[in-house]
């Protein structure tokens, strides 16, 4: 899906920034130009950034079967 109309940004570009090393809205900005024209994505592109940045932490510290087993249990 397309987030920045005025750079044709989508979503996939800015998960490829992510897991090139963007972290911030500034990268995004620097890298791919999100929010720099009319800024009416700012707010989606951030919602996506930070859905693929939870995203790779989970996929950098994936939990051990046991332990969510656990916590599912003590919830």
């Amino acid at each position: 899906m397309y987030i920045c109309l005025c750079n044709a940004v989508t979503e996939k570009d800015i998960h490829q920034a992510v897991c090139e090393g963007a972290c911030f809205m500034r990268d995004l900005r620097q890298r791919l130009g999100v929010a720099s024209q009319c800024g009416r994505c700012a707010t989606c592109a951030k919602a996506v950034l930070d859905q693929e940045m939870q995203h790779s932490r989970a996929m950098q510290y994936p939990m051990h079967q046991h332990s969510r087993s656990i916590l599912k249990q003590s919830v």
